[in-house]
């Protein structure tokens, strides 16, 4: 179904999820879902429009009822989890390959999918400003060594001046048709880390795990910078998680809010969430969490 020209924004989005059918259907969904919102902002009105509009619901509407039994899906706590964590896996193999100058069109569509998928991540809410701030360096980051690569320069690795005014919807991306190593939906390279949990606790020696057929070598782990030119970006530190023998113990009944049991509820999915693609570290760090939560009435 041809995407109408009105809806140019979206394109690449609705690309991202054909690419991802079979891969991981939970990625194609929401890229549709955020595809579907966006488009009824910008032209729900005009025939051609609509009628794509109508065949996208339809899509979507398809998809739910085959994904019935996926939390992913039905909980949208999960699903904010699955989509955040996936576009960070292929955020850090892109700027791991990067920081290693390993410059080659796998990473620069990691880097762009990876910005397309922090759009996505919109239709559970607002962006958190480190994730806007991951989106805007990934997008620069792939139009910058793509541009590089054509005109036969050398990139420079890592974090530089951002030009506000690149070209950066991604059009010669797609035009070249890369195919972007991405998180297996049954690899166990996949963490299900909740959206609060930027890069600390990552392993970032782990990139992405590879669709079949597509090799690569993880970059070197290492933290990213404190900034990409005035773009903060939390230290990948890898602090130990508080174990429950390192929790105060609670003195008298803790006073807790009805958020408190809302935010405790979700650390317990999330762990649940992550005990799916066998994760343990990041289910036994939102268990702690909870706990420490219920226990001591603080985060």
């Amino acid at each position: 179904m041809a995407v109408p020209a009105q809806f140019k924004a979206i394109q690449h989005h609705l690309r991202t999820a054909q690419e991802h059918e079979k891969r991981d259907p939970v990625v194609a969904y929401y890229c549709r879902l955020y595809a579907m919102q966006t488009g009824m902002k910008v032209d729900s009105k005009s025939p051609e429009c609509r009628k794509f509009l109508v065949k996208l619901m339809d899509q979507l509407e398809t998809m739910k009822k085959e994904l019935s039994d996926n939390d992913s899906i039905n909980q949208e706590v999960v699903g904010n989890a699955h989509i955040e964590n996936y576009a960070l896996k292929m955020f850090l193999y892109a700027d791991n390959e990067d920081r290693a100058q390993r410059f080659h069109k796998n990473m620069i569509k990691s880097f762009y999918t990876s910005s397309l998928l922090f759009d996505v991540l919109s239709v559970f809410g607002e962006l958190s400003e480190e994730n806007i701030q991951h989106r805007k360096y990934a997008r620069w980051k792939a139009t910058y060594i793509h541009t590089c690569l054509k005109n036969g320069d050398t990139p420079q690795p890592g974090p530089m001046g951002l030009d506000e005014d690149q070209d950066q919807d991604g059009d010669e991306f797609g035009a070249e048709g890369f195919s972007a190593p991405g998180p297996s939906p049954h690899g166990g390279s996949f963490r299900a880390d909740p959206p609060s949990q930027d890069f600390q606790n990552q392993d970032r020696s782990l990139g992405p795990g590879p669709s079949p057929g597509i090799g690569f070598t993880p970059g070197p782990s290492g933290p990213p910078s404190a900034n990409y030119n005035n773009i903060q970006i939390p230290p990948g530190a890898h602090a130990p998680a508080n174990t429950p023998a390192e929790l105060p113990p609670p003195t008298g009944a803790v006073q807790l809010s009805p958020e408190d049991f809302t935010k405790a509820q979700k650390y317990c999915k999330y762990a649940g969430s992550a005990l799916q693609y066998e994760d343990v570290s990041t289910a036994v760090q939102n268990l702690q969490k909870a706990l420490k939560l219920l226990t001591t009435g603080k985060e």
